[in-house]
């Protein structure tokens, strides 16, 4: 006969988890290789170029020692290698290939030895975390950009007292252009900030980049709410203080972005999407013909000129040199090496060799032609059509079919509008932490197509599962 116990019949409590040492240490790495990778004109300027190369060399080369075995050795779950990013390696396959007819070689070997191997590593870091240690790895490594900006600007302004150039250097007899300093002391001014990174606006597309790491990571119910408040703050702080007008542009594409996809989330009724595409359509039509007959105002709200600062001039020099091989390139290097003759003084901005196109399209088009442009487009054609459906679709593998969404399904569809923005007047998406997060993302989708739960994801440490 059954009677009544106080005695609870479940299994006895136990403590959660916890990650094993070998992972804490791995995502210390990942997070220390991201900073190197963000903030490598730091490292330039601070061991010049032979100590920037060693200390990325080992960064690089160390993750890949740690890559091998756990990719050779992967449990239970082995290396997805039909799911990987084939048109992105195919780009950089035809980038080595055109070594055969490039007019700068050694600018092509060097350019490649360096992108291959973050491309590598960006695949490493999505097989090996989760999209919840993804975001925390990048938003601890933006924490470092950010909180070393502000004490170095912070030193020049209030110890220095004047302008630091590269390697610490003493400052020459007159006054050398302000763009060959690594910081111009104007935290106190009211000028232009550069950062740790030594360029406004790099300093301010990172800004950008961690507000919304940052935003995201908050929804998601990440601990620490208030001091992510606080890095928020700053990172608005110091990309005001930027002024970069590529920064601003890409942060609004990108929270409208962000607003049409929680808008999309919502829609329930049959043909309900269709309408929205519809009404999405035309307000991007409208506003590209307010921004096109406004174009002098905006540039002037923003401090640019009708020129967009010289760009126009370097873009009209590239595409002379680009339409001579339209089909496939002058040759792959990403970025130019400045001292290579090919490159060097070609096209020079305030007395310094330019080392891109400030175009990604066009840079695309100089070094790889159009079969290389084809290709590129396909990469980020793939990467934002996934990433869109990613964020816009409820996340199910079976019959359930009212799961909530995750706040962190937002982050790749963002981040590939403020890098297309981006590429427009940058080359940053197809070099260096650009390629990365390409990479690292479009392989994460296709891996890990949900967020925190289900096929290819383990469960989010150190989080409450909040759903936005």
């Amino acid at each position: 006969m059954a009677q009544h116990s106080r005695l609870s019949t479940a299994p006895p409590p136990s403590a959660p988890a916890r990650e094993s040492t070998g992972h804490l240490l791995l995502r210390a790495h990942i997070v220390l290789l991201l900073f190197g990778v963000f903030a490598h004109t730091a490292v330039f300027n601070l061991l010049g170029l032979d100590g920037a190369a060693v200390v990325l060399g080992v960064l690089l080369l160390g993750t890949l020692g740690l890559a091998v075995p756990r990719i050779v050795l992967a449990r239970p779950v082995r290396f997805p290698w039909r799911r990987l990013p084939w048109t992105a390696l195919g780009y950089l396959a035809l980038a080595l290939l055109s070594v055969l007819w490039s007019g700068w070689p050694a600018a092509t070997l060097l350019t490649w030895a360096l992108n291959a191997p973050i491309t590598v590593v960006a695949l490493f870091i999505a097989f090996t975390l989760s999209w919840h240690e993804i975001a925390r790895a990048l938003a601890s490594a933006m924490k470092w950009v950010i909180g070393l900006s502000l004490l170095l600007e912070l030193w020049v302004a209030l110890v220095l007292r004047h302008p630091l150039l590269p390697f610490f250097s003493d400052l020459p007899p007159g006054r050398p252009d302000p763009h060959w300093y690594w910081v111009r002391g104007d935290l106190l001014d009211g000028g232009r900030v550069q950062g740790i990174v030594g360029n406004s606006n790099t300093l301010g597309i990172l800004c950008a980049i961690a507000l919304v790491v940052f935003a995201l990571l908050y929804a998601q119910g990440a601990r620490r709410r208030p001091a992510l408040l606080v890095w928020i703050l700053l990172a608005a702080f110091l990309l005001v203080r930027a002024g970069s007008a590529t920064a601003y542009a890409s942060l609004a594409v990108g929270v409208l972005v962000l607003g049409g996809a929680l808008l999309m989330r919502r829609v329930q009724a049959p043909g309900g999407r269709g309408r929205m595409y519809a009404l999405f359509l035309a307000v991007a039509a409208v506003g590209a013909v307010v921004i096109w007959f406004a174009r002098n105002a905006l540039f002037g709200a923003l401090g640019k000129s009708s020129d967009l600062t010289g760009r126009v001039e370097i873009w009209r020099k590239v595409w002379e040199r680009a339409v001579q091989h339209p089909v496939f390139g002058s040759g792959y290097s990403s970025p130019w090496v400045p001292w290579d003759p090919a490159f060097h003084d070609w096209i020079v901005d305030h007395r310094i060799t330019v080392f891109m196109a400030h175009n990604m399209w066009l840079d695309v088009f100089l070094q790889l032609g159009a079969v290389g442009v084809v290709l590129i487009a396909i990469v980020f054609f793939a990467f934002a059509w996934r990433a869109w459906f990613f964020a816009v679709d409820r996340p199910r593998w079976d019959l359930v079919r009212d799961r909530p969404y995750a706040a962190l399904s937002l982050l790749p569809t963002v981040l590939v509008a403020m890098l297309l923005v981006l590429g427009l007047a940058e080359s940053t998406p197809i070099m260096l932490w650009g390629w990365l997060l390409v990479i690292l993302l479009s392989f994460k989708m296709k891996i890990s197509p949900f967020v925190g739960s289900g096929p290819g994801e383990g469960a989010p440490p150190q989080s409450r599962r909040r759903t936005a």
